[in-house]
């Protein structure tokens, strides 16, 4: 979050096209998730951060798969705005009472409000 505001891409493609979620992506193989939180995040938004505490987790299902999703906080290094790259289609900051409006993949406005990031889900 930064100032009452969270980072947001709407995806490009694969799971959740179209729709918004928090940057993310797989872990490669070999690599450590704090490497993968700061490569995601790099690669959707351009910025750079410092990895920090596990905010929580989720399990999605669907005919081919299952999904372990972990969601870190990070501290960005610097200022610069956030450019669209990789699998984003598009990203923003979001004030946090506009989140749950927009269309987000699913679950996540759930998991915001259980972890006191957002106060209301519509």
């Amino acid at each position: 979050m930064f100032d009452e505001k969270l980072l947001l891409v709407r995806r490009g493609h694969g799971p959740g096209a179209g729709l918004w979620s928090l940057p993310g992506g797989r872990v490669e193989r070999g690599e450590l998730l704090a490497e993968a939180v700061l490569r995601e995040l790099r690669e959707e938004t351009g910025l750079d951060a410092v990895c920090g505490a596990l905010v929580g987790w989720v399990e999605r299902l669907d005919d081919e798969h299952h999904f372990v999703i972990l969601d870190f906080e990070v501290t960005l290094l610097d200022g610069r705005e956030p450019v669209a790259g990789d699998d984003a289609a598009e990203v923003r900051w979001v004030p946090l009472h506009e989140v749950a409006e927009r269309r987000l993949v699913d679950g996540l406005a759930e998991f915001l409000h259980d972890h006191a990031i957002i106060e209301t889900i519509i």
